[in-house]
């Protein structure tokens, strides 16, 4: 798109925004450009398919799809401003045995093709989502990881089945700090004691960041490895989403505010959400993925998950990112095993962030996925499943013979 188009898009849409359900429909778009980590100002293909046929297809693709079945053993943190925090966990299972009608010998085979003939020791893999996204988010590193490593997977606050921050009802605005907090209470709750993994994804890894640097001992005493997939420790503000100059900077001008009027009237723009669900879908599929033969089940999955994030929540979160800068506690980890992880068609956090990371933590390992977006985790899964894998080896989790 020229900047002229981009400028044309952005008259268009004030124009039309004047006009009663037309304007929830306009909102409703914007709200999936956020959602999605994007800006405005985005050329989506003319759609020839009928309207009717595409909510034929969606609703078959939600009840035939397995993405996000996968439930644990249910647990509440409770965060320092009292606001419950969902979590789930997934316990080993003895050799030889199945979870919810698993052949018997499914986990030993997925054991030798991500460990070989070795058995994983007793480390707690703790999985944090992304903004707008939720603990499904992981469905298929849980899958491949289920029974064979103790995880935890938890819904950030405001997200998934966490309660709405308690704070931001009082007029708190949400940080990345308040989510590191939030991120040691779920700890504190579902893995007390024994040695971490921690793994996140965006706002997951920053929330990791923040964790570090409010609590460095539980890092230094506790965490035996660390991923960041598709993270950033700052500078977001830099972010270009992939738009013209024209475009970035009018978004820059205008978001605040737009996000904070569209906030307080949650409703209607739910109703515009739902009105522009094909506009909407073809947002998330051009912010969230790199490649072109992405599986519909899992675009539409990922449409899902952010849907489920309330105007509200997408609007409290969205200025934490622009004062995010955690650059200063990633020294936190420079004696720990790290694997950074990013898509090389990132629009959201492009992979010149997760560079930026290796920077400060040479020793890290970086892996720059092609074809993939910033939903690298659901484009590429085998991809992110087998270098999770690799760094649990790496840490010696896997001590022991099978026998």
């Amino acid at each position: 798109m020229s900047e002229t188009s981009a400028g044309d898009v952005a008259a268009t849409a004030v124009v039309v925004a004047a006009a009663g359900w037309r304007r929830a429909g306009i909102a409703g778009a914007a709200i999936g450009v956020i959602a999605a980590g994007a800006a405005a100002g985005v050329a989506v293909e003319r759609l020839t398919v009928g309207r009717g046929m595409r909510k034929k297809a969606r609703l078959a693709l939600d009840a035939s799809g397995p993405y996000g079945s996968l439930r644990g053993i249910p647990g509440r943190a409770v965060a320092d401003d009292g606001t419950e925090l969902y979590y789930e966990v997934d316990e080993v299972e003895a050799t030889g045995t199945g979870r919810s009608g698993m052949k018997p010998g499914a986990s030993s085979s997925r054991r030798r093709r991500l460990f070989g003939r070795k058995a994983p020791g007793p480390v707690t893999v703790v999985f944090s989502h992304g903004y707008c996204l939720g603990q499904d988010s992981w469905h298929f590193q849980r899958a491949a990881l289920r029974g064979l490593v103790r995880t935890v997977h938890w819904d950030q606050r405001s997200h998934g089945r966490s309660e709405r921050g308690r704070a931001q009802a009082e007029g708190v605005p949400v940080g990345i700090d308040q989510l590191g907090r939030d991120l040691k209470a779920v700890i504190d709750a579902a893995a007390p004691d024994g040695p971490l993994v921690l793994v996140g994804h965006s706002m997951g890894g920053m929330t990791m960041m923040a964790l570090a640097d409010r609590y460095p001992e539980l890092i230094r005493d506790r965490v035996a490895a660390v991923a960041f997939v598709g993270t950033s420790s700052g500078k977001l503000g830099e972010v270009n989403f992939g738009l013209p100059v024209a475009g970035v900077n009018a978004v820059r001008r205008v978001l605040p505010g737009v996000l904070k009027a569209l906030g307080s009237q949650a409703e209607l723009v739910e109703r515009g959400r739902r009105a522009t669900a094909d506009l909407f879908a073809g947002l998330i599929k051009r912010y969230s993925f790199g490649s072109r033969d992405v599986d519909p089940a899992v675009s539409r999955f990922a449409e899902r998950l952010i849907e489920a994030t309330p105007i509200d929540v997408v609007a409290e979160f969205y200025p934490a990112f622009t004062e995010h800068d955690k650059s200063g506690a990633l020294p936190a980890f420079r004696d720990l095993p790290v694997l950074i992880l990013a898509g090389d068609k990132d629009l959201v956090t492009p992979s010149s962030h997760s560079e930026a990371i290796a920077d400060q933590l040479p020793d890290a390992e970086l892996v720059i996925v092609p074809d993939a977006g910033h939903l690298v985790m659901l484009e590429h899964p085998e991809t992110v499943t087998d270098r999770l894998a690799d760094l649990l080896v790496r840490i010696g989790a896997v001590p022991a013979e099978v026998s």
